[in-house]
């Protein structure tokens, strides 16, 4: 019955009339840019009433009745949709998932450990989450429902200007409940039963089941088809938040709520089909309605109501699910995350029903993504929009891959692992995990994260259209998503197989333990940090149970298409283990004791990657890798590699020793209270101390070079006086600080014969300082201004000594602001040498991440 009741729904959409099957539209038919988030967000705080009523006057949720390539996009995918397409006579409400089909263990279970950067991450959005404040969360559904509203609300989506606000909080109780669950922080969850309790009272005190931060009349205006931003993508976050309540923290106050919520909006899209039609319903979900089928097919698991299932087939999109249907990748200048959650929402009702066509619609959308649409990140979009397949070359800009969307696409590719065991769809959640969510937050610095991943030569997180966020004044949708992904980190690193026998998939390799409740033992994972110079991921296993030894099951271990096939070493106590081929997984079968160990060790490959671009003129746009971890190259704007005749990349990339370190150096300056560095810019000058992660302290960071082109290490001023060396720029190597020119300037280029300086003490006289004399102009020091002040030009200079110049010509060496990330490497060039590290580890610093490599 439920199978045809969505079948029926999508087929009479499909064959009303052609005008109908065209729906799938954006919002500004003429301006398309104007359909994005940000635009929007844009609209409502701007105050130019002009430019807004131009704006406004473009708005449609219909397209022209049988114009332009909207039209005949969704007219072929009407045409091969028949009825056969979406027809499941199977489901009969006792639906069970094949037994073969793995499950989701509970965050409750799994605890990361601090020698992990994921737990590193999940404390800084732990920290966020205590951060915030109760009263200026709620100040929103306060004011709506007519209560009283202490304090203030927050700025940013959530100000009353801004008709998304409320969205937040959904995304705020989803966190707290993940966070709880993964954490069992006091202070989280008094937070999240605070927010409850208020949330409670609202919708009591509205009395109709209807509950948000801004009035109900946002929906008359949606069903109306007059603009108001995005009304059903804020209610499917409070659902989804109010669900993750129920399921995670054992909320029953929150399943009742989603209930009655769920009664009020029942009645008004029938109200709604019965006033107008349902084409008219359909209409309003060309406004971003987020994943309101998804949240809906969540609660209908939980109710077995009907009414439940019936309201989220509702809100499944023919129009987009119909060009999966027909397996059309016909998905360009759609918005990517109005239409990534309607996946998860069909993925979730197959596991509900058994709809096989859902299945199936779920694996092409992934195909498509992975083929033809995604970056090595793993993520998707540009400025918030799929471009034309495999033509994402030229989309590469400071607005590639909206973070949101990455959130998404990794709930797409756990369902497919869950019910193929493909090590392809684990390796993808690895590789966008990585690096399109670990980097998002700046460092370890609470509720500071961004909204796009910058892509394009030269980018830098802190400069693109939205830069860093604030704390408290931002709370963009990637501020939700973000908030939820660093909570739940130790959801996909282990899978529970039943049905014959107990067994454990571990498809990432992540410091932490699993209490495997019917395997009777807590799995151990340790792994040791990865690094470049020795190029091998190593993980140890361990068992801990208060029972014995556990019953007899199996561990299966992903072996990462990334792993080297030759090399790789498993033991299971002293005995060798057989390792099978990358895209595999090494499974062992034991009653598991706490005497047990299981060792393995992979080898890590460097790699490159061509950009999903099948022009030729791009076939050498290519992104560097170390098994995992997309390498980017401190860059403004070059991205050339010219390598010569290679044979192999470890001609060119070679590891960054980690006694690199030892080496690098900042030299400093007093003026007044402050303090000035030595910094590399277009020129060499002296500028203000940089902020850390801004780019400059990488600018005012040297790697000390003797002159026989040995490393020399600093420890203290002592152990380099009268030494003769060069400096290499950080994030220059293979450069040097050299003079050049009548005007002696002082350059970053590649003539060790002007590079070599003298390391004296300090003429000053200070015990901490050094002057840098010139070796092939001896008497010549490296000077930067008697009238010291920032931006003046350092120059050698080689007149007579007095105190201004003595000032001048000294300063404090100490250790370097930047330090070499443990996986660095330097990536050699004919051109120039670039400096390579993770992306995830990059803060403000400029970047390149495709290389154009030739040789």
């Amino acid at each position: 019955m439920r199978g045809i009741v969505f079948s029926n729904v999508l087929i009479y959409f499909l064959l009303c009339n052609l005008a109908f099957a065209k729906e799938c539209v954006n919002l500004f038919p003429n301006k398309t840019e104007l359909a994005s988030s940000s635009m929007r967000a844009k609209l409502s705080s701007i105050n130019d009433e002009a430019w807004t009523k131009e704006m406004l006057s473009s708005y449609q949720l219909r397209s022209p009745a049988n114009e332009g390539p909207e039209a005949s996009k969704f007219q072929a995918a009407e045409e091969k949709f028949d009825n056969k397409m979406l027809r499941n006579t199977n489901a009969t409400g006792d639906f069970k998932l094949p037994g073969d089909f793995l499950k989701e263990v509970s965050l409750h279970d799994v605890r990361l450990l601090p020698n992990s950067m994921h737990w590193r991450a999940q404390q800084t959005n732990l920290e966020y989450l205590v951060m915030l404040d109760v009263d200026r969360l709620v100040w929103s559904f306060r004011k709506t429902a007519g209560l009283p509203t202490p304090g203030t609300p927050y700025g940013g989506w959530e100000d009353q200007k801004m008709e998304l606000r409320g969205h937040f909080l959904g995304h705020y109780l989803s966190a707290t409940a993940m966070a709880w669950a993964s954490t069992r922080n006091e202070t989280v969850k008094q937070k999240m039963d605070a927010v409850m309790s208020v949330l409670s009272e609202c919708q009591k005190k509205i009395g109709t089941g209807y509950l948000s931060a801004f009035p109900s009349e946002f929906f008359d205006r949606l069903e109306n088809l007059v603009y108001v931003w995005a009304p059903y993508y804020t209610i499917h976050k409070i659902m989804a938040g109010l669900l993750d309540q129920y399921t995670l923290a054992n909320n029953g106050q929150a399943l009742n709520i989603t209930i009655w919520m769920a009664d009020y909006f029942n009645t008004r899209v029938q109200n709604l089909i019965a006033r107008s039609s349902l084409e008219r319903h359909y209409q309003t979900l060309n406004d971003e309605s987020g994943g309101m089928n998804d949240a809906l097919y969540k609660l209908y698991g939980i109710t077995k109501d009907p009414k439940h299932l019936k309201l989220a087939e509702l809100f499944d999109k023919p129009c987009f699910l119909g060009l999966l249907a027909v397996k059309e990748d016909n998905i360009a200048g759609l918005h990517a995350n109005t239409h990534i959650p309607l996946v998860c929402g069909v993925q979730n009702r197959y596991e509900l029903t058994g709809d096989e066509q859902s299945m199936a619609m779920g694996t092409f959308f992934m195909d498509i993504i992975n083929s033809s649409h995604s970056y090595a990140t793993g993520g998707t979009s540009h400025q918030e929009f799929w471009t034309d397949p495999k033509r994402i070359a030229t989309a590469l800009s400071a607005e590639t891959e909206e973070s949101c969307t990455t959130y998404n696409m990794l709930k797409v590719s756990r369902y497919l692992f869950k019910w193929t065991k493909q090590v392809t769809y684990a390796d993808y959640y690895e590789r966008a995990l990585t690096n399109g969510v670990l980097g998002i937050q700046r460092g370890t610095e609470p509720g500071v994260m961004i909204y796009m991943l910058p892509l394009s030569p030269g980018s830098s997180k802190a400069k693109s259209y939205h830069g860093w966020g604030d704390a408290f004044d931002s709370f963009w949708c990637c501020y939700g998503t973000g908030i939820e992904s660093f909570a739940k980190l130790g959801d996909s690193i282990y899978f529970e197989q039943e049905g014959k026998g107990p067994g454990v998939y571990i498809i990432q390799y992540i410091s932490s333990t699993f209490d495997w409740k019917a395997g009777q033992i807590v799995i151990h994972q340790n792994v040791d940090p990865v690094v470049s110079w020795d190029q091998n991921l190593r993980m140890a296993l361990t068992f801990t149970s208060n029972k014995g030894p556990g019953v007899s099951s199996v561990l299966n271990l992903r072996i990462p298409f990334w792993a080297n096939p030759n090399g790789g070493k498993a033991t299971l106590n002293k005995d060798n283990l057989q390792i099978p081929s990358p895209g595999n997984f090494l499974s062992v079968t034991r009653a598991w004791s706490p005497d047990e160990k299981l060792f393995i060790q992979l080898p890590i490959n460097l790699r490159t990657e061509a950009i999903k671009d099948d022009r030729p003129q791009y076939a050498s746009l290519q992104a560097i890798f170390y098994g995992p971890y997309l390498l980017a190259g401190y860059s403004q704007h070059d991205h050339e590699i010219k390598t010569g005749p290679v044979k192999s990349l470890s001609e060119w990339i070679t590891p960054i020793p980690a006694s690199y370190n030892a080496g690098l150096v900042t030299f400093s300056q007093k003026s007044g209270n402050s303090s000035l560095v030595l910094m590399k810019n277009q020129s060499v000058t002296i500028e203000p101390w940089p902020a850390a992660g801004t780019g400059g302290d990488a600018n005012a960071t040297f790697r000390l070079i003797g002159n026989d082109q040995r490393p020399i290490n600093f420890t203290t001023v002592k152990n380099v006086i009268s030494k003769q060396v060069m400096f290499e720029p950080f994030d220059f190597p293979g450069k040097l600080l050299m003079q050049q020119g009548n005007n002696d300037s002082l350059v970053i280029a590649n003539n060790p014969g002007n590079s070599v300086f003298q390391v004296n003490a300090g003429l000053d006289g200070k015990p901490d300082t050094v002057s840098l004399e010139s070796v092939s102009r001896k008497g010549c020091f490296v000077f930067s201004d008697v009238n010291l002040k920032a931006g003046a030009a350092l120059k050698l200079n080689c007149q007579q000594p007095d105190d201004g110049f003595k000032q001048a010509a000294s300063f404090v060496m100490q250790k370097g602001i930047s330090q070499y990330h443990p996986i660095s490497f330097l990536a050699k060039g004919s051109n120039r040498n670039y400096l390579l590290a993770p992306l995830l580890s990059f803060r403000d610093e400029s970047y390149s991440v495709y290389f154009n490599i030739t040789n």
